[in-house]
């Protein structure tokens, strides 16, 4: 009787992050398996839903910008292999009061890192955006370098690239457990199939949570609520409207979105207060929570002009998996040296999918790793950020 196949690294999870790590590891020469629950490409996780913004001035912290100028240049280098655009340059609009988060969060990461940020004056706004609406005593500010992924796309061109490197895959092969010692990996799935490798990487989004909570880091699943509305031209890519994040005053929420770039319309959601997921992700209802819908279409309608909100032509729901403290965890597991995962992404993660996989195939293969990522351990200090 055969004994498991073996491979080098086994990928738990081929979404955003593990399809470009299975990439990253193929192109080198290693020989992997992805395995994943669901089907290639599937939007049962965190990687659907058309577009993702990918902008380098992160408010979130400036320690980010360098993992984005590297991101950059590996999603171009994935469509000069392709032969397919990914990303689209559509400038992003970043709106918010001046003792907020977001504004004096980009101001400080464009300065601290010497980006390219327009400030818009009060008195330009209207000219420069005239579907968008600029609130009293609010700032705006323009990154040109910005703009969107197509996410699934992006997904589909790692998948294949890596198989055309000889990457395996296995889908619809959910997994029942993994064991790990000194002489490697065990990979058992429901179909009773067993693999065996030298190294694991686990990028299973919202299915990485009961590993994370015994490493300390527990994760909150919640789902966010993706939403299209007609619209008029000018809120079009073709008209020149940009991406755009606002963050509302007296705890409104922070909405994000982008202009319409088909017959969908415009793409809007929140960024926040989102229904957490107390049980198995895949028991979530399809639906959408009256409540965000109507906190979307009130900030529609408050903030641009030729939407119909009263016509939504699409709804799609992904599942945010949020760290403790809303930054990205990603390390070798402490217990096990041949183990690293990437996890708690907190709704903020798809654009750095290809510098992420690069780095966990390098960790995955005791390769040189980048240390700027550093700051992402598992062992990071309380309260740095």
């Amino acid at each position: 009787m055969a004994g498991p196949r073996s491979f080098e690294v086994i990928v738990l999870g081929t979404g955003g992050m593990g399809s470009a790590a299975a990439y990253h590891l193929a192109k080198n020469g290693h020989r992997v398996l992805g395995l994943d629950r669901f089907p290639g490409g599937h939007n049962r996780g965190s990687s659907h839903g058309e577009t993702r913004i990918i902008r380098k001035a992160y408010f979130e912290h400036p320690d980010y910008v360098p993992l984005l100028q590297r991101a950059y240049g590996l999603w171009s280098d994935l469509e000069s292999e392709t032969g397919q655009q990914l990303y689209f340059e559509t400038g992003l609009i970043e709106i918010g009061p001046p003792d907020g988060i977001v504004v004096p969060g980009v101001i400080r990461a464009a300065k601290q890192h010497g980006l390219p940020l327009e400030k818009i004056e009060r008195t330009d706004f209207p000219n420069r955006f005239p579907s968008m609406r600029l609130p009293e005593n609010h700032l705006a500010v323009f990154e040109k370098e910005a703009g969107f992924l197509r996410v699934e796309d992006c997904v589909r061109a790692h998948l294949d690239l890596a198989q055309r490197h000889g990457a395996e895959f296995e889908f619809d092969a959910a997994v029942t457990g993994w064991s790990a010692d000194e002489s490697g990996v065990t990979v058992k799935t429901e179909k009773g199939e067993e693999f065996r490798g030298d190294a694991l990487i686990v990028t299973t989004g919202a299915w990485s949570a009961p590993m994370m909570a015994e490493l300390g880091m527990p994760l909150r699943i919640v789902r966010a609520h993706l939403h299209w509305f007609e619209c008029g031209q000018q809120n079009s890519m073709e008209a020149g409207c940009p991406c755009f994040f606002y963050e509302t005053e007296n705890s409104g929420g922070a909405f994000y979105g982008f202009p319409a770039i088909d017959d969908l319309g415009l793409k809007v959601a929140e960024h926040d207060g989102r229904t957490e997921i107390f049980h198995d992700p895949l028991e979530d209802p399809d639906t959408p929570e009256s409540e965000d819908s109507a906190r979307v279409r009130d900030f529609v309608d408050a903030h641009f002009s030729d939407v119909h909100t009263n016509r939504r032509t699409r709804h799609v729901r992904c599942f945010y998996s949020q760290s403790p403290d809303g930054h990205f965890i990603i390390d070798r597991h402490p217990e096990h040296g041949n183990v690293v995962f990437g996890a708690g992404f907190s709704g903020h993660g798809f654009k750095f999918a290809s510098v992420v996989g690069e780095h966990l195939a390098n960790l995955a293969v005791q390769a040189e790793t980048n240390p700027s990522f550093d700051f992402l351990g598992l062992r990071r200090n309380a309260g740095q950020f």
